[in-house]
């Protein structure tokens, strides 16, 4: 654990308490600092957040514009949770202002205290515009005391988090639509038409006008690259840099955000090419476990997807892959305890591949019952120690193709395992 972290864990409260009382008392102390931020992109939903603020990012920039983003969980340095016009928040300001923020926090969880670093730090430093990710839910996560954003994004909904958001998809798509505010515009990615009715009924109280996924614009793959259509432009960009089928519709969201913030189309097309977003389906090629696969002319890639839609986009990016360059392919898969693993294997049902089940430091499901999940939906499935361990037995099977998945903890222990593939 990154010295942030431990610090974090030490002094404040560890449990999930979705509420804005404590937050908006919080903030209030430290002189409201989330209403001193640069024009702010508010981005909530269940799977696509993390790529669709780093796609919105990657074109402001392209635009010449200075940046913020704040964005959860880390992977490796509890740093790149807060980025500061461009770069990671250094550790000596981090302690700094969480210095302030523990002098007034009192009973101010992890995450809300945070959330409150970054809007201090972000406060204080210039830039042109915040993108914000919503950590759980949307109405009462600690980032919605954001009143005023510029622009609100939900991206997919689906089931997660359930003991916090319940087992109703209206319930949840409700959380996540709380982050629209009166005023602002929301882009909303293609959603079902359960979710899409919530929305559509939280709009229309607050007055927030939608510029909806598969009605008022569109997005697809064609001739390698990416098109965008709406009532006024038919735009032929380039492809995501981001691998999966699934990124298209993430890159069409953030184009349709983009184009309400007035960035130029080549800015666009240049922040298409050039996003980075660390452990979704990200190949691997440095590091001792893509040494090792190396070795064996197998590719490795590492994904953090962890539920059932995220399973179905692994699903559709391996079959893609498979259909232009079949290899023998092997998931290395850990999960936490409390995730859908049945849902997300049962995502992956119809792909014809080996699983080898982990465990991470933390709450993870056991090895040996995450594998009888596998087995359950007809994969074969082996519980392995390490990771280390399941990329010796799948590279000894002959696996040419090799996805570690399942959780971003996983993906973390994954990329920190050596200091040239920490995120940056």
């Amino acid at each position: 654990m990154d010295p942030i972290s431990e610090r974090l864990r030490a002094r404040h409260p560890q449990r999930i308490d979705l509420s804005l009382d404590r937050m908006r008392a919080l903030c209030a102390a430290l002189g409201n600092p989330q209403d001193k931020l640069p024009p702010v992109v508010h981005v909530a939903g269940t799977n696509g957040k993390g790529s669709t603020v780093s796609l919105i990012r990657a074109i402001a920039e392209a635009a010449g514009l200075r940046v913020h983003a704040y964005t959860s969980p880390h992977l490796v340095r509890f740093n790149e949770r807060i980025r500061l016009a461009g770069s990671l928040i250094s550790d000596d300001y981090l302690n700094d202002v969480l210095d302030r923020i523990e002098a007034v926090s009192g009973e101010a969880t992890v995450f809300e205290s945070t959330t409150a670093a970054a809007f201090v730090a972000m406060s204080e430093t210039p830039a042109d515009l915040a993108i914000i990710e919503v950590g759980l839910g949307g109405s009462l996560d600690a980032t919605n005391v954001i009143d005023r954003p510029l622009l609100s994004v939900i991206t997919p909904v689906d089931l997660d988090h359930a003991e916090f958001l319940g087992d109703r998809i209206e319930g949840v798509a409700a959380e996540k639509a709380g982050i629209l505010k009166a005023g602002a515009r929301g882009v909303i990615a293609r959603q079902s038409e359960a979710v899409m009715a919530v929305i559509e009924r939280r709009a229309a109280e607050v007055s927030s006008p939608l510029t909806v996924m598969g009605v008022d614009f569109d997005a697809w793959a064609e001739r390698g690259g990416l098109v965008y259509q709406d009532q006024e432009r038919f735009l032929d960009l380039p492809a995501p840099a981001l691998s999966g089928p699934h990124q298209f519709d993430n890159a069409g969201v953030a184009v349709a955000a983009a184009l309400e913030l007035d960035l130029p189309e080549a800015a666009i097309a240049e922040g298409l090419k050039s996003v980075r977003w660390p452990a979704r389906m990200q190949r691997l090629t440095a590091g001792p476990y893509a040494e090792k696969a190396q070795g064996s002319d197998a590719e490795l890639w590492l994904d953090g997807g962890h539920n059932p839609h995220a399973g179905r986009a692994l699903a559709r990016t391996l079959a893609e892959r498979q259909a232009r360059a079949p290899r023998p392919t092997a998931l290395i898969v850990a999960m936490l305890a409390n995730k859908d693993a049945g849902g997300f294997f049962e995502a992956l049902k119809g792909l014809d591949v080996q699983v080898f089940t982990v465990a991470f430091d933390g709450a993870a499901a056991d090895p040996t019952a995450l594998a009888a999940v596998a087995q359950g939906r007809g994969f074969g499935a082996m519980p392995t120690a390490s990771v280390d361990e399941a990329l010796d037995r799948a590279l000894a099977l002959g696996a040419g193709r090799i996805v570690i998945c399942g959780s971003l903890y996983l993906a973390g222990e994954v990329l920190g395992a050596s200091p040239e593939t920490w995120p940056t």
